[in-house]
C-alpha cells in the first residue's frame, strides 16, 4: 500500500471513530484541521522547514462536576503528516485522560501514546534510516476560557519525553544499533475564539526536544532532534 494511501485510511477511520462516538457515548467533541509550518534539525545539520497538516480531535467521555469534585474523563487523538516526508517526521496519537474544572479553568492529565515516523538522513553520502519511534507521554494541560461569553480560550501542555521504543523502518535492510535516549521535552501553547455554537478557529505554537547519547546508534548525534511548529485552523464543536 502506498503511503499515501495508508496516511488516507488512517485519517478517515479516525474521523469515523469521532463521528460516531460523540453522538453515541459522549458529552462533547471537538474537531479541528490546522495549517502551518514545520522547522526540524536533527545533529548538526542545517534545519528544513515544510508544510505541516494537523488533525485533532477531543471527546469529553465524562462531564467534570464541581459539586462532586468529580474529574472530567477525555479522550482524543492527533494525526500530524508534512508535504516533506524526506526532512520531517508524519505522527499518530491517541490519549485518555482526567480534566478536573471550575468555571472557566481546567487542568488535565493525559496518557498518550505516540508514534512517529521519521524521516531519513545522509551519512557519508549514505543514506541512514532512523529507526521509528513509540512514545508513552503523560501531557499537563492547562486551559483558560475569558472574555465574553467566554469564548476565548488559551492553553497550556507540556511533558517530558521518557525513553522510546524503537522500531525498524520498513526502509532498512538491517536492524541498526538502537540510540541510547538522554533526555527530551514538548512543549505546546494555544490560543482562540469560539464563534456563534459549533466552530471555532485556533493558534497553536509547538517546540521539542530530543537528545541521545552519542554512540554507534547515534553517529553524527542524528538522532539529536529539535523542532519548531506554528499552526493556524478552524474547528467544529460537537
Amino acid at each position: 500500500m502506498k503511503p499515501g494511501k495508508a496516511d488516507l485510511i488512517r485519517t478517515s477511520l479516525f474521523l469515523l471513530f469521532l463521528l460516531a462516538t460523540v453522538p453515541a457515548y459522549c458529552q462533547r467533541g471537538t474537531l479541528d484541521l490546522n495549517v502551518g509550518q514545520t522547522s526540524d534539525q536533527f545533529g548538526t545539520t542545517a534545519s528544513v522547514t515544510g508544510t505541516v497538516i494537523d488533525l485533532n480531535g477531543e471527546v469529553t467521555v465524562i462531564k467534570p462536576s464541581v459539586k462532586t469534585e468529580r474529574p472530567g474523563i477525555v479522550a482524543g487523538g492527533e494525526v500530524r503528516v508534512p508535504t516533506d516526508i524526506a526532512n520531517h517526521s508524519k505522527e499518530y496519537a491517541v490519549y485518555g485522560g482526567v480534566a478536573f474544572g471550575a468555571h472557566n479553568f481546567s487542568i488535565g492529565v493525559n496518557a498518550e501514546i505516540r508514534k512517529i515516523l521519521m524521516p531519513p538522513a545522509t551519512l557519508d553520502n549514505q543514506v541512514l534510516n532512523r529507526d521509528n519511534m513509540n512514545l508513552l507521554e503523560l501531557p499537563v494541560v492547562i486551559k483558560y476560557k475569558f472574555g465574553p461569553g467566554k469564548r476565548a480560550f488559551v492553553e497550556a501542555r507540556g511533558e517530558p519525553e521518557f525513553t522510546p521504543h524503537y522500531k525498524v523502518s520498513p526502509l532498512s535492510k538491517v536492524a541498526l544499533p538502537k540510540p541510547s535516549f538522554d533526555h527530551g521535552y514538548t512543549a505546546r501553547g494555544s490560543v482562540g475564539y469560539t464563534f456563534g455554537k459549533w466552530w471555532y478557529v485556533k493558534g497553536t505554537y509547538e517546540t521539542r526536544y530530543f537528545k541521545f547519547q552519542q554512540n554507534l546508534g547515534n553517529p553524527s548525534s542524528l538522532y539529536n532532534w529539535k523542532s519548531n511548529l506554528i499552526t493556524g485552523g478552524v474547528g467544529v464543536t460537537f
